[in-house]
């Protein structure tokens, strides 16, 4: 399998490592989904980036197919790698309704990277937050603080984008509290922004949650 990523044919585009992904979705290949995953840890920075694409595209197609592999995804949270980094929590947002107990386990880690991470990896990590928040109320005071403090700390243009992010969480005894974070920071946004978090705040109002 390793032989038709991008990097292995020679290319600087996704083109061949999203195909692979179809592939493997569609085959359901397991043993080609581990040679994948093996090579998340090869010293070879540009293939490992291939095979963390790779998986994370076949976590949208179907989430099962790499949920075994919840650890090795927290692991590459811890590297020096920003594209495994951010790839990985990408792959953890995709199987985090399935993997919450593992995950939760392993909080600090996931913290940790979103705390230090690009963009993309915060922007991932909110939607890990609230899959772990909805998937069991054991876990759902902590996520939801977690998530909370960062709508009313980060910057304005994240808000709307990480409150829908978010919603999949909220629910009939947390939603007074995440509309009054929404409600505070209403002031910070433009025009557009205002209207997309209007649109789940009239949600709240109307009672129509996710979680």
């Amino acid at each position: 399998m390793i032989e038709k990523t991008s990097y292995a044919l020679g290319r600087n585009d996704e083109e061949p490592n999203i195909a692979l992904a179809e592939e493997l979705y569609i085959t359901k290949n397991a043993e080609g989904i581990k040679e994948i995953v093996h090579y998340l840890y090869d010293s070879n920075q540009l293939l490992a980036n291939d095979c963390i694409k790779i998986l994370y595209e076949i976590g949208e197609r179907k989430p099962g197919l790499i949920s075994e592999y919840v650890l090795d995804f927290i692991h590459i949270l811890k590297s020096k790698n920003n594209r495994l980094v951010w790839g990985g929590m990408t792959a953890l947002a995709k199987i985090a309704s399935l993997k919450a107990k593992e995950i939760f386990e392993h909080i600090d880690t996931v913290f940790y990277a979103y705390e230090n991470g690009s963009v993309i990896t915060r922007d991932n990590s909110i939607s890990v937050f609230a899959e772990v928040a909805r998937a069991d109320k054991k876990y759902s005071d902590i996520m939801f603080q977690k998530i909370n403090s960062h709508l009313e700390s980060c910057r304005s243009r994240e808000v709307a984008q990480h409150a829908e992010r978010a919603f999949v969480c909220v629910n009939k005894d947390n939603c007074k509290e995440f509309m009054s974070v929404l409600l505070k920071r209403h002031e910070d946004l433009n025009d557009a922004q205002k209207k997309r978090v209007g649109r789940l705040i009239k949600r709240i109002e109307n009672g129509k949650f996710d979680g």
